[in-house]
């Protein structure tokens, strides 16, 4: 690999982690030495790439930090044309016009090697677009209130047929090919559960936010998932 290939991977290995990587693992992910990592961070630090480091914790990436769009690369245009096509099949239709939106825009600055694989793409998912069962149901505002961070009263059909009224949290709305979901702390069960939006009979949408913040509600969850299915509403 490249040097300066190599640099860039460096960055996108420490932009997507979750914590700080120590060399030896940065090392592992670019089949390369520790002493070469070293070398490389020192090279970006002292072109003055945000990267801090600590003596037995690792190396993180300031937030904030962005490489151009020019350095994307064949696979990640790739990936970004077949996420786009999903959400345009899968999702609703206001996530589906930011998809092409954005396509567009990476479209407009890429070289014009990348842009071929934008405008005749070598990926593609099943040429349909499913029809919901949902089509009474605001997905988009129900998107906006989970950033928000704002309660929704809803009132819930469940795979039994019986129906009953929940204010809850809502901080994830959840897509696969044939369902769509809601994600949220309930009131009623004290407990985190998933709300099919296509058995949704009613949402209020209030003005009052809940008293935990969304990402600590969306971490929780997500340990959660990780032990155990999730519970039924």
């Amino acid at each position: 690999m490249r040097r300066a290939d190599r640099l860039f991977e460096l960055i996108q290995v420490l932009r997507r982690a979750s914590r700080p990587l120590t060399a030896e693992e940065i090392a592992t992910e670019l089949e390369t030495t520790r002493w070469t990592i070293y070398r490389d961070i020192a090279a970006l630090v002292s072109q003055r790439v945000p990267i801090r480091g600590e003596a037995g914790v690792g190396y993180v990436l300031q937030r904030g930090f962005d490489l151009p769009p020019l350095m994307l690369t064949s696979d990640e245009v790739e990936a970004m044309v077949l996420g786009s096509q999903w959400v345009v099949a899968i999702a609703d239709a206001e996530l589906a016009k930011a998809a092409l939106s954005v396509l567009a825009k990476v479209a407009a600055i890429v070289p014009e090697p990348l842009r071929a694989a934008i405008d005749h793409p070598a990926v593609g998912t099943a040429p349909w677009k499913r029809a919901p069962r949902d089509v009474e149901v605001d997905i988009a505002k129900l998107r906006a209130w989970s950033r928000r961070g704002r309660k929704l009263t809803i009132r819930y059909r469940d795979a039994n047929n019986a129906a009953s009224e929940r204010t809850v949290w809502p901080f994830l709305v959840g897509y696969d090919a044939t369902t769509r979901a809601l994600i949220a702390w309930c009131e009623l069960r004290c407990d985190f559960r998933v709300f099919h939006t296509d058995r949704l009979l009613a949402v209020t949408h209030l003005d009052e936010t809940y008293p935990e913040s969304r990402e600590s509600l969306r971490q929780r969850w997500l340990a959660l998932v990780d032990k155990k299915s999730p519970p039924a509403p």
